[in-house]
């Protein structure tokens, strides 16, 4: 029996994507910059009027936590969902194909559903606490390579924290020389399903915000991935500092790359 709230999240994600879809490569728009290299334009506002609005609409009792916004509905709800309604969006604003809609859904702090939505590629991933993950329907799974001489690691440099960039290029720099290649998309939430279905063999950044990593980072896991920060501790949640991939590869990376001994303290 489909999951009535991942059904209503699937429908809201794809309600925001036609926007993004429709939008894109246009020049129709406003943007304006919250802080140095944060963008956010008139779509990002209204894909998230519309996550919210088709959410409440189903659960009025239920909370919302949007990136734009930062809340709706019912604060003290035991329920509340969390938007970025478009991740990715200096992607977007350029013109980029490759941005998304991200939507968890958390029952008294414990994420319970992820949907992430590429309007461009038409890919949806979704996953179900205990249910496992999909991509269009479809399940999906962590790549198996245990080799890290071998993957290709997705990352992200650090430029809206400035002040931790000289710590992360000697990162940066063990990870280049531990590892096959390296990539970089833009897009956190596309990252984390990309390695969910063995795309990226493992993804690593830090400073992400709960809407950038709260449904991927579920969608990775129910795709047999596993998640931590720099240190191997579960505390990715409190200092967005995020590591992922199967066991192995994420073992590797911490010992070789992330070894606590070489970090300095703005990466911990």
């Amino acid at each position: 029996m489909a999951n009535p709230m991942l059904t209503i999240a699937v429908r809201a994600a794809r309600a925001a994507g036609n926007l993004i879809a429709r939008n894109l490569g246009q020049d129709n728009f406003d943007v304006q910059e919250k802080a140095k290299n944060d963008l956010v334009t008139d779509i990002d506002k209204e894909c998230e009027r519309v996550v919210a609005s088709t959410l409440l609409k189903a659960y009025p009792k239920h909370g919302i936590i949007g990136e734009e916004s930062q809340e709706r509905g019912m604060a003290d709800s035991e329920y509340q969902w969390i938007i970025d309604p478009i991740d990715g969006t200096t992607n977007f604003v350029k013109g980029i194909p490759h941005c998304a809609v991200s939507i968890a859904l958390q029952h008294k702090g414990r994420t319970q559903l992820g949907v992430v939505f590429d309007p461009m590629a038409n890919e949806m991933f979704t996953a179900a606490r205990g249910e496992g993950a999909s991509m269009n329907g479809q399940r999906i799974r962590v790549g198996s390579l245990q080799r890290l001489d071998a993957a290709v690691v997705c990352t992200a440099f650090p430029v809206r924290y400035r002040a931790r960039m000289n710590d992360y290029l000697e990162l940066f720099h063990r990870l280049i020389d531990q590892c096959a290649d390296v990539r970089r998309s833009g897009c956190a939430s596309l990252d984390l399903c990309y390695t969910a279905c063995g795309r990226f063999d493992a993804y690593l950044e830090q400073g992400l915000k709960p809407w950038d990593f709260s449904a991927g980072e579920l969608i990775l896991r129910e795709a047999g991935g596993i998640s931590t920060d720099f240190m191997g501790t579960p505390n990715f949640t409190k200092s967005g500092n995020i590591l992922v991939g199967n066991p192995y590869l994420v073992q590797a990376l911490l010992s070789k790359v992330c070894d606590p001994q070489n970090l300095a303290g703005t990466l911990r």
